[in-house]
């Protein structure tokens, strides 16, 4: 039998050019989220998190290896936000997780509300925790970023069980990834930040954030890498390339899929260099 082809060929042929010329539903929305006909792809005001642009910019590799580090040991630990809701801390614990982050703060606008539940649950079955600020730069300054997470949860005590604050910069999930900043402005926005926090806690802030935003957004500027710690994020088996100046990551957010709480992350030694970060 033969089989008639004068239809059905160009028919596909033509499907197939539209297909190429159309983008992706959603494509424009991740490009340009701030596109009218895109915007029920941007997320809530107060919806950010730690690792919310990994996966749609790094991607996932291999999964990270769960045994000895470079460095020798590896301790593990978590970070959370409010999308995890009230977390079963007592069965991280008894898995092995040691230290914790709980977002407080994002832009001078957000709470976390399940703050209370989150910080006090952590260092109630024993883990050393500390807070973490989800960064907007196109909304208000470095200074007042600093300020509003200081006053709601941000601040520092020498008690062997609270870490240094967190300012985590990444892709912005409202808006244009470097948040309409040059790349000198945004250095000069997360000098002001580092900066009050220092003044407001007598500690240096750990930065978080990912090689790829780091070079797009600050030209890969090392400036920050003698006084404040990396917190590097890569979903891989690998950590891969730093950002210019640190030589060394002391926390590697690895997956976003992990057990019980989705996003894991291990400390670049054991336990007592943990305890040491949080001593200052």
């Amino acid at each position: 039998m033969r089989v008639r082809r004068s239809v059905s060929t160009p028919l596909l042929a033509g499907l197939a050019a539209t297909a190429l010329v159309l983008p992706l539903a959603g494509q424009a929305g991740a490009a340009d989220p701030a596109d009218p006909a895109d915007r029920a792809a941007v997320p809530a005001r107060g919806t950010a998190h730690m690792g919310m642009g990994v996966l749609e910019h790094d991607g996932r590799g291999a999964a990270a290896p769960g045994g000895v580090s470079t460095l020798a040991t590896w301790t593990e630990g978590v970070d959370v936000a409010s999308h995890q809701g009230n977390v079963a801390w007592s069965t991280l614990w008894n898995s092995g997780v040691k230290w914790a982050y709980v977002k407080a703060t994002e832009g001078t606008y957000y709470k976390n509300t399940y703050f209370t539940q989150q910080y006090n649950g952590s260092y109630n079955v024993g883990m050393i925790r500390g807070t973490y600020h989800f960064a907007t730069p196109d909304t208000t300054t470095g200074a007042a970023q600093a300020d509003y997470f200081v006053n709601n949860g941000g601040g520092w005590s020498k008690d062997g069980k609270t870490l240094p604050g967190v300012l985590d910069i990444e892709w912005n999930p409202y808006g244009a990834a470097c948040y309409g900043k040059t790349q000198a402005g945004m250095v000069t926005w997360i000098r002001d930040f580092v900066n009050r926090y220092k003044a407001r806690t007598g500690r240096d802030a750990v930065i978080y954030t990912a090689t790829s935003w780091w070079k797009q957004c600050t030209g890969n500027y090392s400036g920050f890498a003698t006084t404040n710690p990396l917190w590097i994020a890569r979903y891989a088996s690998e950590v891969g390339e730093l950002p210019a100046g640190w030589p060394y990551y002391t926390m590697w957010q690895y997956t976003s899929s992990g057990p019980t709480v989705g996003d894991h992350n291990h400390f670049n030694g054991d336990l007592s260099r943990v305890q040491a970060l949080a001593n200052g």
